[in-house]
């Protein structure tokens, strides 16, 4: 089988072409005035355009257009219109402005992303057909699902392309591949790629291999119980018995006692993996008001065993399901531990909120979030068998990443030092964006541990004083829902931080200084 070959450069440098990062206050309306929502919408696009016309880097065309994509109302009582940059009808890739309305309908911000002075034909040489055969050639792998395609405006070296972008995805083999193409719709050349694949009613007594004795919730049927918690959207948990392709089979118990605590019963590793998903959806939901990843109040898929020896765990929104391997023993146990069922589902919460692009210095911090997600979901769930801690797949690692690290035992990453992995960052630089996503994550996880509980960095040896974990989640959250958009980078993040620890604690606040104080000491100014 052809081994892929993926581009590993800075998005931000590809995308460098006639580019500005809005963040424009906006004049209010007469305070205590309430508009409809309709209404709310038609003054969010006024006010893009009339944030892109108060720039001086860029003037925008007429033929060009911001269309909705999402709006919502936050725990502040603001509305947030995000919407997506289109021009001739077609998306702008990473285009995207979101308006930010105070609770009686006054604007309060405009920020975003925007690309200005495109100037191309919109009518493709290609077919989407064409462009999906281009993909298909380089991808070289069997297809788990209908390959996904869309027409886009595309920036790259000081040009806009025409372009489509194709997502390939292989979930059903032993070397699982999710491959984004932008394919010129003009001549049929691959513009750039990227690996998208986002990897790391009764109540029943499971025996886990990591966290103990613990109660999950199970489904009543005909002659005993299934692994299936009606409480919380259906999700369910299968068996996929070492196989690559399907959805695997429903794990199904006489008596509602499952595992027993040992790899030897299939049913310990779902015990770990179904009890996961359980406390992210809860942690979700009773932190931040979220109800399940989309949500929508609907639960997921998630499969265990997965092929043979496999030494990763993935979420794809393809099937809107995780999927755990069993680990070769010698890299990796059976990946099931909580702070990874966290980090998975932070990658479908991160898929359906800012999006960001899972390469470059927003690839990093899509990993990032996972990560912090992942370490809020395990200390949500006090677990005396797995306490809370700052080492991301402490629990699965079959072998010592830092010798030198004081304590630190056995880990896949360290928030703490992340730089004792011998391959991750807690200082940013300017290539950054060229390292592996994994890798690149460690500045903002770094940040986020400062922010928490305080410390130096490693690099820098700046101090930070911490504000609690409890208010650097809310920040972090708020800024993932509200301000991020799918092309923000290090010195974005920044911003969309300090914006979203105004809101939540005042301008000038002891919290918005610590942020700021926080990415300082990480290198991102």
């Amino acid at each position: 089988m052809k081994k892929l070959t993926f581009l590993i450069l800075a998005i931000a440098v590809i995308l460098s072409v006639n580019f500005i990062s809005l963040t424009t206050r906006a004049n209010n309306r007469a305070s205590g005035i309430e508009i409809s929502q309709t209404e709310m919408i038609e003054r969010a696009q006024q006010m893009s355009f009339q944030a892109v016309a108060n720039s001086s880097f860029a003037v925008r065309s007429p033929r060009e257009e911001f269309t909705v994509r999402q709006a919502f109302v936050d725990d502040l009582n603001m509305t947030h219109v995000r919407m997506d940059q289109q021009y001739q009808g077609v998306k702008v890739f990473q285009g995207e402005v979101i308006t930010h309305f105070n609770g009686n309908g006054t604007v309060a911000d405009v920020t975003g992303q925007y690309y200005g002075n495109i100037n191309i034909s919109t009518t493709p040489k290609l077919s989407e057909v064409d462009a999906i055969t281009v993909a298909a050639k380089d991808f070289s792998h069997s297809l788990s699902s209908e390959p996904k395609s869309e027409l886009m405006v595309f920036p790259q070296n000081g040009k806009f392309h025409l372009a489509y972008r194709v997502e390939m995805v292989d979930i059903d083999s032993d070397s699982p591949k999710a491959t984004v193409y932008f394919v010129n719709a003009k001549n049929g050349k691959v513009l750039f790629q990227y690996d998208n694949l986002e990897t790391t009613a009764a109540v029943g007594s499971g025996k886990s291999l990591y966290l103990g004795t613990v109660s999950i919730n199970t489904n009543s049927i005909t002659g005993g119980f299934e692994m299936r918690d009606t409480t919380r959207g259906g999700t369910y948990t299968t068996d996929m018995k070492s196989r690559t392709n399907g959805s695997g089979t429903l794990f199904t118990d006489a008596d509602n006692a499952w595992g027993n605590f040992l790899s030897s019963d299939a049913a310990s590793a779902a015990v770990d993996a179904h009890y996961g998903v359980q406390l992210t959806f809860d942690y979700y939901k009773n932190i931040h008001g979220r109800n399940g990843i989309a949500n929508d109040g609907k639960g997921s898929l998630n499969r265990v065993h997965y092929s043979r020896r496999y030494n990763n765990a993935f979420w794809s929104d393809s099937c809107f399901c995780m999927t755990y391997g069993d680990g070769d023993g010698t890299t990796f146990t059976p990946l099931t531990c909580i702070d990874v069922a966290g980090h998975e589902m932070s990658h479908g919460v991160m898929a359906r909120t800012a999006n960001l692009t899972y390469s470059g210095e927003s690839g990093g911090l899509n990993e990032a979030n996972s990560d912090i997600f992942g370490t809020c979901v395990e200390f949500y769930a006090n677990n005396a068998s797995d306490p809370g801690d700052y080492l991301i797949g402490g629990k699965i690692s079959a072998r010592k990443l830092a010798p030198g690290d004081p304590g630190a035992g056995k880990y896949l990453r360290s928030m703490i030092h992340p730089s004792y992995d011998g391959a991750s960052k807690d200082y940013y630089t300017s290539t950054i964006g060229s390292l592996d996503v994994h890798y690149s994550s460690g500045v903002a996880n770094n940040f986020f541990y400062l922010l928490s509980e305080g410390g130096t960095n490693d690099t820098s040896h700046l101090s930070v004083t911490g504000i609690t974990r409890a208010k650097a989640e809310k920040i972090w959250y708020r800024a993932l829902t509200t301000y991020f958009t799918a092309g923000t980078n290090y010195a974005a993040a920044r911003v969309a931080t300090v914006k979203a620890a105004g809101d939540l604690y005042g301008a000038g606040s002891v919290e918005q200084n610590a942020v700021a104080s926080a990415w300082t000491a990480c290198g991102v100014n």
